[in-house]
């Protein structure tokens, strides 16, 4: 057992040991669905190059006259030297290398080739493919090596029929015959002009084009514009540059770089590097690398996939997001041409050439990734002689992926904000499908996922989507848990993958994991998630998931003893069936809304909460009314409101109402009946009751105000009354005689209590309801005095009105024989059944409640003609639209979207850790002071005033911060917070409680570390608040009533509270026969110990080293004893009857000097008592009566305060140590009659409060 006194050796750890109550998310969180929006990582429209044009106009033999080749100079063409060939032939084989170059990175491309073409040529070849490719991607890839430059006016060069004439072939006509979208690739000198030009032209066409539009006499109506200013642009050179000639070189570079990167980036790295490091390689060994590029597992393909790698990296972290998304990841064959466009600006620069793109790019030849291509590359080539001498010789992967791991790795744990990004991330997206790397990458891209919506975001941005749902579809059950959270964490930010999931069966992996039992919880309730994000607002997912057997699945589910993994089993269950009936009736046949009502006494809130959420679908979701269906619905009302109507937590009140709020829209018109009578009921009560307001409530007539008398009224019987004894006392009400019509009398009952809830959220949702009820009973009243021709008044008490014998919406009563009466039987009944309490008047008052069919649309109008009751209407078949919402469901997802994985709880060096490491050294700084204090007290007396202010009100009662300067004051309606150390108001607020309601209890929650300030009022409601000092940052966490049959008055005990910090318990009482235990972490009450007396309980006490021991005072002057390990009725340990009269507070000691337990009461004595004995040990006699008493729970102190005008303060032999009369000062006057006093826990320190509004503290006198 801790000792929670002040040793030195328990000082140390005391604070890191002492729980912290009302600190979960739903406490510090609003509750709300996560603000941030999903960024658009999905293309919009995926593209396919669908053909390519292959122009090349190479006149092998034949040089360009504008161009002096050196000699030497680069000859290749595709790898093929045309010289070795006859002309023709060289030609023909050239353009068949360059199709199969391309046919590698778009095999299903349909391939045209023009060689030497002349301007018809072209012109046909392009509008054909176009003409085949709708409105899909053409490639046009232009090689003008045997033609002149492309000139300034937007024209290349072709040729004649009889290659005698260069022929020019203008832009403006390529892009007519092309159309858009289209791709152009120029591999020629000055290549940049014709990306100019093209710019130009596209602009012309534009013009031409409104021009054409504008001056059209008829509204045009052709085929649209084509978005020639999108098409896609990759040139050689600039405008002014040459192609390289080096004769080391092939001819067509450019064309090399963008068709086989690899080869071309190998040679080039030799050329760089062979009289380096690599002096054994030479470029014919490069031809003889093995494998396929195809193939990861040889060399050849290794390389190619590293340098995707790398190039999709250096992408990724240089363009803007919009820009990546479009050229890299819309089309295949355009983010291959890219990712090679990258390498030919790094060779090509080399060379004094610049490649230039539309849209441009900016430079990434600098990139430090190419550093890394570098390394990979040697690494690899290292091993090039060995492997080509030995056939039998084994590749040794490259340590790149690695290596790049253990890069991302890194900056997990170093760099954990949205601020830098990851630069291997595409990288991960490689490996995700290696076998190899595949499980290291999952786990890092799980940490990575976990880092919070932006993360999610970024990897969805670099299109991870494909890869993690392709993974799905594996049966490896090490990657299972893997797979599901990093799903969970997908699905939390962006749910639209619903129809990804469903639509090849990947959702079946969720399934299997939920249903696997000896898969950890965690993992199950991530399985859960993801299942009930696909089944939300998603018929198709919906459908699947039923035919996959979800709903058995979940139920089996609910008795789990991982509390997350219930309340997301039970919101799955409640998405799947939430307006789909055959999963509801799947339900029905399970006895699901029985399996989850076990789920309403739950030990955790947010699981009661998600149950009521399931049961609030589950109601909501019945499409045709059956008396079946009826009776399932009343049994889930009485279930609501019997076991959680009441709860501790508004988050689960507000659910309730969620719930309830179904029973108005689907029995409306049973609520209106209920509603009206009970709002005539109500007014002929008060009428009778105080006839000098009868004037003034006959004015009063249905109006829209909430804040209306008539609210007012209904509200005012039940602000105080219990729903449990509402229920309870139903029977005898007019309601009880109702049958199925009691449950709406009840659940009426239910609103009109929770619409003076101290929660201000959920009094505002009940007050909707309310309002939506009697404002279709303003209708009605309007609607019969328009048909009447008059209004009638609402003061005028209603006649007694007989009613059917059945309300609208439900099963007539069965005759003897077995049949069921009809809507005409009912209106020819000469007496109704005794349904309602007035049975004998006329129906025709309440004849047009009928018209109001409990399945009609909910915002409709109103009937437009009688229905014969039971009679469906149209549009019954409709999901309902909700009255009130709450976010909770929404709040819970963002657990997903959070960090959930734990970080390091012992690292030294968090934040948080730190934080904590201040004031709990802070904490143990001011309880060692306690010895200091005590030693001050050897020589001095408590006398000396630090503190005098005027209270705004008298306080009634008073408490120290134990490790602030703050003092709390309260009185009947406010608190007020003051620094009594400088001296001045902090902060004073209203408690904003009801009429007549005063505040009788005060207490710090967790003062030892973020403390809360709890209130208690006589009405038995608790209020809680959060940084209660600030104006503008204090909020109201929680607030209940912990007590329900405690009645207000002047002169009762009130509610009377003992807050136990180290059990995160509420002890509560007052003017009741209990003691209630009340568990913070719960939110609920888990014990109710019979006080046995015949009065109130005054005042209550408890010990950390008695932690089984409740001391109770009470109003007929005896001081018990209980141990609440003890059964229900035997819990009395001891009973001290020595006092004559109200004992004004009683303390449990932490220590075992001078007795155990000291008690003092109105009669001004003090007694200490052993537990052991039935008589005091010790007596204090009196000296005068006692209004207040305060014993330190450290010190021998114990002070007493009369309505004399006096303090006396003892010490724990008897002795007076101190009297306190008067205030300090020359001309200090008497102080007032004393109202409370408080001990501060760490300091002989003593607060006072008078019932003249002063407020004093005095300590010890420096002068003695």
């Amino acid at each position: 057992m801790l000792d929670f006194s002040c040793s030195e050796e328990a000082c140390d750890l005391l604070d890191w040991y002492i729980p912290v109550a009302f600190n979960h998310k739903r406490h510090i969180e609003i509750i709300e669905g996560s603000n941030s929006d999903t960024q658009k990582w999905r293309m919009k429209e995926r593209m396919k190059t669908v053909s390519v044009a292959l122009v090349l106009c190479l006149n092998v033999g034949v040089d360009p006259p504008d161009v002096v080749k050196t000699q030497p100079c680069a000859r290749l063409e595709c790898w093929i030297d045309p010289m070795s060939l006859v002309p023709q032939k060289a030609l023909d084989s050239i353009a068949g290398a360059l199709q199969k170059q391309y046919e590698k990175w778009q095999p299903r491309a349909r391939y045209k080739y023009s060689l030497d073409p002349t301007v018809d040529e072209v012109k046909r070849l392009c509008t054909s493919l176009r003409r085949n490719a709708k409105d899909e991607r053409v490639l046009f890839h232009y090689n003008g090596h045997g033609v002149p430059k492309p000139t300034a006016n937007g024209e290349i060069w072709v040729f004649n029929k009889t290659y005698t004439q260069y022929i020019p072939l203008s832009i403006y006509d390529l892009q007519q015959w092309m159309g858009a979208p289209s791709i152009y690739v120029y591999d020629c000198s000055c290549a940049g002009l014709i990306v100019e030009s093209f710019k130009n032209f596209a602009i012309q066409h534009e013009r031409e084009f409104d021009l054409l539009v504008n001056n059209s006499k008829t509204p045009y109506d052709g085929p649209p514009m084509p978005s020639y200013g999108s098409c896609i642009q990759l040139a050689a050179c600039e405008a002014t540059q040459i192609l390289p000639m080096n004769p080391d070189l092939p001819a067509d570079l450019f064309t090399s770089c963008l068709t086989t990167p690899v080869i071309i980036a190998l040679k080039w790295f030799v050329l760089q590097n062979n009289k380096k490091l690599l002096p054994g390689i030479t470029m014919d060994l490069i031809d003889q690398i093995p494998g396929q590029v195809s193939d990861r597992r040889t060399m050849l393909g290794e390389l190619n996939w590293i340098f995707t790698a790398i190039t999709d990296t250096i992408a990724w972290n240089v363009l803007p997001k919009e820009t990546f998304q479009h050229l890299f990841r819309q089309d295949l064959l355009v983010a291959s041409l890219f990712r090679n466009f990258l390498l030919a600006e790094r060779i090509m620069r080399f060379y004094n050439c610049t490649p230039v793109s539309s849209p441009s790019l900016p430079s990434t030849y600098h990139h430090h990734m190419w550093q890394a291509w570098d390394l990979a590359v040697d690494t690899c080539l290292t091993q090039l002689p060995g492997l080509l001498k030995d056939s039998s010789a084994t590749y040794s992967y490259s340590p790149f992926f690695s290596e790049q791991l253990t890069a991302f790795q890194v900056w997990l744990s170093l760099s954990q904000d949205s601020s830098s990004v990851p630069e291997q991330l595409p990288i991960v997206l490689q490996v995700l499908l290696s076998q190899v790397h595949r499980l290291r990458a999952l786990e890092l891209l799980g940490r990575f996922l976990d880092l919070g919506p932006w993360a999610v975001n970024l990897a969805l941005s670099v299109g991870i989507f494909p890869y993690v749902l392709k993974l799905l579809q594996s049966s490896a059950r090490e990657l299972r848990p893997l797979l599901v959270f990093i799903w969970a964490k997908v699905l939390a930010v962006d749910c639209t993958c619903q129809s990804d999931l469903i639509r090849d069966g990947s959702f079946k992996y969720f399934l299997a994991v939920l249903g696997e039992s000896f898969m950890p919880a965690e993992h199950r309730t991530m399985a859960a998630f993801c299942v009930s994000c696909i089944v939300n607002g998603y018929r198709p997912g919906q459908v699947a998931a039923m035919q996959s057997g979800i709903v058995s699945i979940c139920l089996e589910q609910l008795s789990d003893p991982n509390a997350k993994l219930r309340q997301w089993v039970a919101i799955c269950l409640g998405r799947m069936w939430a307006n789909y009936e055959p999963a509801r009736l799947r339900g029905v046949r399970d006895n699901a809304h029985e399996k989850l009502e076990p789920l309403l006494s739950d030990s955790d809130p947010e699981v009661r909460a998600a149950a009521i959420f399931a049961l609030g679908t589950f109601l909501s979701s019945t499409a045709e009314r059956t008396d079946h269906a009826n009776a399932i619905d009343h049994s889930i009302g009485m279930m609501l409101i019997n076991k959680v109507a009441n709860d501790g937590s508004p988050l689960v009140r507000q659910e309730v109402l969620a719930a309830l709020q179904w029973f108005l829209i689907i029995f409306e018109n049973q609520f209106v009946a209920v509603g009206f009578q009970y709002m005539e009921e109500e007014k002929a009560k008060e009428s009778a009751a105080n006839h000098l307001l009868a004037p003034a409530i006959s004015d009063m007539s249905f109006s829209g105000d909430g804040n209306s008398l008539a609210l007012d009224r209904l509200r005012r019987v039940s602000s105080s009354t219990s729903i449990s004894s509402m229920v309870s006392s139903g029977i005898h009400s007019p309601y009880g005689a109702l049958g199925y019509a009691s449950v709406f009398g009840n659940i009426w009952k239910t609103l009109i209590t929770l619409s003076c809830d101290p929660y201000p959220e959920v009094a505002k949702l009940a007050e909707q309801l309310i309002n939506y009820i009697r404002n279709k009973v303003n209708e009605i009243h309007h609607s019969v005095a328009t048909k009447n021709g008059k209004i009638p008044s609402m003061s005028e008490p209603s006649s007694p009105s007989g009613r059917p014998s059945f309300l609208t919406g439900e099963s007539p009563p069965t005759r003897p024989n077995g049949v069921a009466h009809t809507g005409q039987d009912s209106n020819r009944l000469g007496k109704p059944a005794n349904r309602w309490t007035d049975s004998n008047a006329p129906y025709q008052q309440y004849q047009y409640f009928a018209q109001f069919n409990p399945i009609r649309k909910t915002f409709d109008k109103g009937p437009r003609q009688i229905r014969e009751v039971g009679e469906e209407s149209e549009d019954s078949q409709e999901p309902k639209t909700p009255l009130i919402e709450t976010e909770y469901v929404a709040w819970s997802t963002k657990y997903f979207s959070q960090p959930v994985l734990k970080m390091n709880e012992n690292d030294i060096d968090s934040p948080s850790h730190l934080e904590k490491e201040y004031f709990y050294i802070r904490n143990e700084s001011v309880r060692k002071g306690i010895l200091e204090e005590r030693k001050k007290l050897e020589n001095s007396r408590i006398d000396e005033q630090i503190f005098i202010n005027k209270n705004l009100n008298l306080p009634a009662s008073l408490k120290f911060h134990p490790y602030e300067s703050h003092m709390v004051v309260t009185d009947k309606e406010c608190f007020s917070v003051w620094d009594w150390e400088k001296g001045y108001l902090l902060r004073s607020d209203n408690a904003r409680n009801h009429q007549n309601v005063r505040i009788t209890a005060l207490d710090f929650l967790n003062a030892h570390d973020d403390t809360l300030l709890m209130l208690g009022s006589d009405d038995g409601v608790i209020k809680i608040w959060k940084n209660y000092v600030s104006d503008s940052e204090n909020r109201l966490i929680t607030a209940f009533q912990i007590i329900q049959d405690l009645l207000p008055s002047t002169r009762g005990s009130g509610l009377v509270l003992q807050w136990e910090q180290h059990a995160s318990q509420i002890l509560a009482s007052g003017d009741v026969r209990h003691i209630r235990v009340w568990d913070a972490e719960k939110e609920m009450k888990i014990q109710d110990i019979p006080t046995g007396a015949d009065s109130c309980i005054t005042c209550l006490t408890s010990s950390a080293n008695y932690a089984s021991l409740i001391g109770a005072g009470c109003g007929d002057g005896t001081v018990r004893i209980y141990d609440r390990r003890m059964a229900h009725n035997e819990g009395c340990l001891q009973i001290f009857q020595e006092h004559s009269g109200w004992v004004v507070n009683v303390m449990l000691q932490n220590k075992q000097n001078f007795g155990q337990v000291i008690s003092g009461s109105v009669a001004g004595d003090i007694k200490f008592w052993d537990l052991r004995q039935t008589s005091s040990m010790k007596n204090i006699p009196p000296a005068h009566g006692m209004t207040a008493m305060a014993i330190h729970p450290q010190l021998d102190l114990i002070a007493c305060g009369a309505a004399t005008h006096f303090i006396s303060i003892y010490n724990q032999n008897g002795d007076n140590i101190s009297t306190i009369k008067y205030h300090d000062g020359f001309m200090g006057h008497r102080i007032g009659p004393i109202s409370c006093l408080g001990f501060h826990p760490y300091k002989a320190s003593l607060a006072a409060g008078s019932t003249d509004s002063l407020i004093s503290v005095y300590s010890v006198n420096k002068k003695h």
